[in-house]
Formats: C-alpha cells, sequence, structure tokens
C-alpha cells in the first residue's frame, strides 16, 4: 500500500498544464495589447486564473467555454465578474462569440475539433478585421498525431479513428498497447493508430495552414516542444507580429527542449510501468 501511495504522489512530477506557459502567454497578450481573452478547456482552472488577473488588470474579459470542467473551477468562477462561463461544447459555444483579441485552445484534442475550432476563430477574426493570435495546447506527442476523444459521440463518424479507452501510447510505437503506456483509463479514449490524415491536433494545424495559406493568408506557426507541446498561431501582418516573434521564435523546435521533453515522457513511463506492476 505504501509503495502504491508513492507512485500516486510521483503522478504529481508530470507536469500536463497549459499554465506551465504562462509567463509566456501573458508577456505574448501584453506585446499584442489583448483585452478579450477566449479559453477553450478549464479543467481545473490553472490556467483560467492566470489569464483573470490579466484580464482584470487590462480591465478586459474572459470567457471560458468548458462543458465538464472541474468543480475546483466552478467554484472559482463564480467570483469572478470579468469572467464568464460558457458551458457548451466549443463548435457551439463558438457561435456567440462575436470577437476577441487572443484566444486559447485546450479542450478536445483531435483533429476534427481543432480543425473546426480554427475555422470558426479565424472566421470571426475576418468578420471584425481582428488579427489572428490563438495559442494551442498538446501540439507535441502522443496527440499531435493522434486524435484523443472525451466524447467519441460528439465526433462525426466519418472524421472519428478507430479508438480506445484502456490502451495506451508509447514513444515509437504507431499502435497503442493494451493495458500499458500513457492511457486515459475510461476517461478518455486515444485513436488506435497514430498518424494518417485527419488524426491528431497538430495535423489540423497543418491542414488549417495549407487552407489558409491557399486563400492568400499569411500566418506564422512556433511550436514549443515542452510540456505536451504549445503552439502559437499568429497573422504576419498584425502591427505586434515582429515583436512578438523576437520573443516567440528562440523557443520554435528547440532541440534542448524537445529532448528534455523525449526524457521526462520516458521516465514517466518507467513510473506507470511500475504501478501497472504492482
Amino acid at each position: 500500500m505504501e509503495f502504491r501511495e508513492g507512485l500516486t504522489r510521483l503522478q504529481d512530477l508530470l507536469i500536463h498544464s497549459m499554465a506551465e506557459f504562462g509567463d509566456l502567454i501573458l508577456s505574448s497578450l501584453s506585446i499584442a495589447k489583448v483585452e478579450a481573452v477566449v479559453e477553450i478547456g478549464a479543467e481545473y482552472g490553472g490556467m483560467s486564473t492566470l489569464l483573470a488577473k490579466f484580464v482584470n488588470r487590462v480591465e478586459g474579459s474572459l470567457v471560458c467555454i468548458d462543458p465538464c470542467p472541474k468543480p475546483e473551477f466552478l467554484s472559482w468562477v463564480e467570483a469572478e465578474p470579468r469572467v464568464r462561463h460558457d458551458a457548451r461544447p466549443s463548435l457551439e459555444a463558438l457561435f456567440d462569440i462575436k470577437a476577441a483579441d487572443a484566444w486559447l485552445i485546450d479542450g478536445d484534442h483531435n483533429w476534427y475539433t481543432v480543425y473546426n475550432e480554427l475555422k470558426a476563430i479565424n472566421g470571426i477574426c475576418r468578420d471584425q478585421k481582428q488579427p489572428l493570435l490563438i495559442f494551442l495546447h498538446d501540439v507535441g506527442w502522443p496527440c499531435a498525431r493522434r486524435d484523443q476523444y472525451y466524447e467519441p459521440s460528439r465526433i462525426p463518424q466519418e472524421y472519428r479513428n478507430v479508438f480506445s479507452f484502456d490502451a495506451g501510447a508509447i514513444p515509437g510505437r504507431s499502435s497503442l498497447v493494451p493495458n500499458s503506456g500513457f492511457r486515459g483509463m475510461g476517461a478518455f479514449a486515444y485513436a488506435v493508430e497514430e498518424g494518417g490524415p485527419r488524426n491528431g491536433v497538430l495535423t489540423a494545424v497543418d491542414d488549417f495552414l495549407r487552407e489558409m495559406l491557399a486563400n492568400g493568408q499569411e500566418m506564422a506557426f512556433v511550436e514549443i516542444p515542452a510540456v505536451f507541446g504549445l503552439g502559437v498561431l499568429f497573422a504576419m501582418d498584425a502591427p505586434w507580429s515582429e515583436q512578438l516573434a523576437n520573443v516567440l521564435f528562440p523557443f520554435h523546435q528547440n532541440s534542448l527542449l524537445a529532448r528534455l521533453e523525449e526524457n521526462r515522457l520516458l521516465n514517466y513511463l518507467k513510473v506507470i510501468e511500475a504501478q501497472d506492476r504492482s
């Protein structure tokens, strides 16, 4: 019993929240003179609390979209007058949002949801003639090229990959491994196979960028290979784009960060293996 409790505490060492990028994200929001923010995916509210402090300081607003956040978030948001919680799925809630200066995407990590979130946000920005600025979590392994589903039924069948709630992902292996590796333990499912079309968050970004370029929209994309990967999409013709690029590009596909992330994940897999054996 003591051994298992020790392993459970070790799980807390696997940092996973978008809030780990808080300083970089908030600096970027300041550079872009952001006031109105939309966050997709609140969970416990770790990033939400940082964003709330920011919008309070600039007298702005924050909309948090999450159909099933944790109780800690719901308790917190009631006391935040500049924060509004929208409990609908993102692809429904975005229909009623007219404008925002910056967007954070950290909800359902699958191609269909992220691709359509990006399309909807770009449409809102174009309608308002607002420069695009989007931060996306989980552009790295395991969701870069593999769909994750919290509610598979929300994904139309033709866009939904074969999935499993029980099998797990292991770096370097395309197929999931039964009862092993990184897995949701019933909380979420992974696509059984990695790679291929319409599979994963980074694939959604690639497809979106390809389509935007074909339509004459030039966008910059920064990929930071740490804590499951942060992506930043922004309009190259924005008045603040050069200053933002100078801050972000040193982190873009940084080989040292990538190696540290690889090492972190492989080490944590050893923790999972020990738990599975106990």
